[in-house]
């Protein structure tokens, strides 16, 4: 068990973390740039110390070396990064190995792999999964706008650290490409420190069902259902509703085997949500897009439906603790 949790985020899952960890016994430790100096978490910690410089808020949050040397500095033997900044990063995973600190999520080869939606493709393709057609992942936008062609439109830019529908853009026709992805590639610096894109295949109005999965070091890999995000705003979830309503159960099944395969034999320990389309008028037809290893905005979904704290599950997994010992398994 460790005994000091440093959260590696701000707001809302700041205090929702605090509480899981005041509730394992572990004292907690804030980190807050200037600009956040009168927020609530850090106020609600057992510690909290100032990070980054004046006027660079985002830029705090992304700095791998500030929160490793505030761990130090205060002693927390286990950092958690709830969701966005640095939460998919596996460069934070690597330093807190380094440090000899808890990362309470998945390990850093899992995190290169799950972390960016392209190499995630490619082990969904290895594993079976159906995906769409895409082009290969590149910095260099007359490659991208060049392999694109071959796809045909409409096309989804994405960039492969995105999340939150940052990075991202529909476009309908080829001379909307270019500029398209120029401003994908800035909000993914802005937001990600990594600008890589790659050009997906487009669904017409597709259904939009994701699969919460935990696994735990031992092996064991669980889902708790799945969620029907399917209205959006911005490529933003809107409404949430698990079960998915009207979903057949064979389809429904298949999901749920999907997304358990995807992680099976990968040494993935944590949360993850396995994200998949399908087609409108034909829900047996449907593919594989990404997988997030991190906790989600619409968690409390799946929590009010299943009864599971995820959060305090996420601690406690972390401690060695298995699906079994905390009753989501057969021990």
């Amino acid at each position: 068990m460790f005994r000091k949790v440093l959260v590696a985020n701000r707001g809302e899952i700041a205090v929702r973390a605090f509480r899981a960890a005041t509730e394992l016994g572990a004292t907690t430790v804030a980190v807050f740039p200037h600009e956040d100096r009168g927020s609530e978490h850090r106020l609600k910690a057992d510690e909290a110390y100032q990070i980054g410089e004046v006027g660079h808020p985002v830029r705090a949050y992304l700095d791998v070396d500030e929160i490793i040397r505030v761990a130090r500095e205060s002693g927390a033997d286990a950092i958690y990064p709830g969701y966005g900044f640095l939460s998919e990063n596996p460069l934070l995973a690597e330093a807190c190995a380094d440090a000899g600190i808890t990362f309470i999520g998945p390990k850093p080869d899992v995190l290169h792999m799950t972390g960016n939606k392209a190499t995630a493709i490619a082990a969904a393709k290895r594993a079976g999964l159906p995906t769409l057609r895409s082009v290969p992942p590149s910095s260099d936008i007359d490659e991208l706008v060049k392999g694109a062609d071959d796809i045909g439109y409409p096309v989804f830019v994405k960039a492969v650290a995105g999340g939150g529908g940052r990075g991202m853009r529909r476009v309908e026709k080829p001379e909307a490409l270019r500029e398209n992805l120029e401003a994908a590639m800035r909000e993914a610096e802005s937001a990600f420190g990594d600008a890589t894109c790659f050009i997906e295949e487009a669904v017409v109005d597709p259904r939009h069902i994701e699969v919460q999965v935990f696994g735990d070091r031992h092996g064991n890999i669980i889902h708790l259902g799945e969620r029907d995000c399917t209205l959006q705003r911005r490529f933003q979830k809107v409404v949430e509703v698990a079960p998915a309503p009207d979903l057949p159960d064979d389809v429904r099944a298949a999901l749920h085997e999907a997304a358990v395969r995807l992680l099976v034999g990968r040494g993935y320990r944590g949360l993850a949500t396995v994200e998949f389309l399908l087609d409108a008028d034909d829900p047996t037809r449907w593919w594989f897009i990404e997988v997030n290893p991190r906790l989600q905005v619409e968690h409390p979904v799946t929590e009010l439906v299943t009864g599971v704290d995820l959060v305090l599950t996420q601690l406690a997994l972390a401690t060695g603790r298995t699906l079994g010992d905390l009753g989501l398994a057969d021990p």
